[in-house]
Parts: C-alpha cells; sequence; structure tokens
C-alpha cells in the first residue's frame, strides 16, 4: 500500500497538486479548491506535531474500527464527507492558490525525514509510523480526486 514516506509516492503527490487549478471544482464537499489545499496542509501540520487536537470520544470507542476499514487494502477509502475537526475547518475566502500549494508542497516534501515512530491521532488513537504514512497519503489522495487530481 501507498505511504507518504516513500520517495515515488511523495512525488505523485506533489506532481497531482501542482496540476491544481482555479478551475478545479469539487465532485463533493464544499470547499473551493484552495481551502482544499489549505485543509490539507494543516493536517500535514498537525501530522509534524504544530497543532494539538484532544481525542474525541467518538474516536475512543470507534477510532480502531476505522482506521482498520480505511488501511484495510488499497482500495478501501475515506467516507466522503466525513466529519472535520474546527482546527482542519477552512471557511475563509482564500486568493493566492499558487501561494497555497507551495506550502503544501513543503511540508509534503518534509516527510523524508519525519522521525516520529508512533503518533497519537486526535480520532484514530495511537498509530504506528507506517499506519499514519498510509493515512496521510490515502487523505492526500482522497481530496485530490475530490478535485479531479
Amino acid at each position: 500500500m501507498k505511504s507518504i514516506f516513500d520517495k515515488e509516492t511523495r512525488q505523485e503527490i506533489v506532481r497531482r497538486i501542482d496540476s491544481l487549478t482555479n478551475n478545479n471544482s469539487p465532485q463533493w464537499g464544499k470547499m473551493t479548491v484552495t481551502q482544499m489545499v489549505r485543509h490539507c496542509a494543516r493536517c500535514e501540520e498537525y501530522y509534524y506535531g504544530n497543532i494539538k487536537i484532544s481525542r474525541s470520544l467518538m474516536g475512543r470507542i470507534f477510532g480502531k474500527l476505522a482506521i482498520k476499514s480505511i488501511l484495510k487494502d488499497e482500495h478501501s477509502n475515506i467516507r466522503r464527507n466525513s466529519p472535520t475537526p474546527p482546527p482542519f475547518k477552512v471557511t475563509e475566502n482564500i486568493s493566492d492558490l499558487d501561494g497555497e500549494k507551495s506550502k503544501w508542497k513543503l511540508l509534503i516534501e518534509r516527510y523524508d525525514t519525519f522521525n516520529r515512530a508512533e503518533f497519537t491521532h486526535w480520532f484514530f488513537g495511537r498509530m504506528t509510523k507506517e499506519q499514519l504514512g498510509q493515512f496521510i497519503y490515502k487523505h492526500c489522495d482522497y481530496h485530490l480526486k475530490q478535485f479531479n487530481a
């Protein structure tokens, strides 16, 4: 299964980010392409530990089951319109798509040096580096597909 910690996978994601333009419209959801790019960059900041979020009650109950389902195989996906915690919601209008893309791409490229052996996710709970790498890829892929990239 693809992982953001693999160089080729990061290169694929960066190419897909580069393909985004203001003309990309969502197949589902309410975000614009620029809001989606900022949302994804915020998520990367979270994985680096720059944004703190407490575990959710629903996550404590269903998190392990949910991550198992998402990471079951390369064809399993994140459900469309899944809930987004407030720190990752982007509702403001943003005009600089190229600037937002540059920030996201830099964060993606930094995964080359990511050195945390495990991570506690706000919903899924404790994750190994392998699980986290696969999930981050699936999250990026989900949103890039949302905008046909």
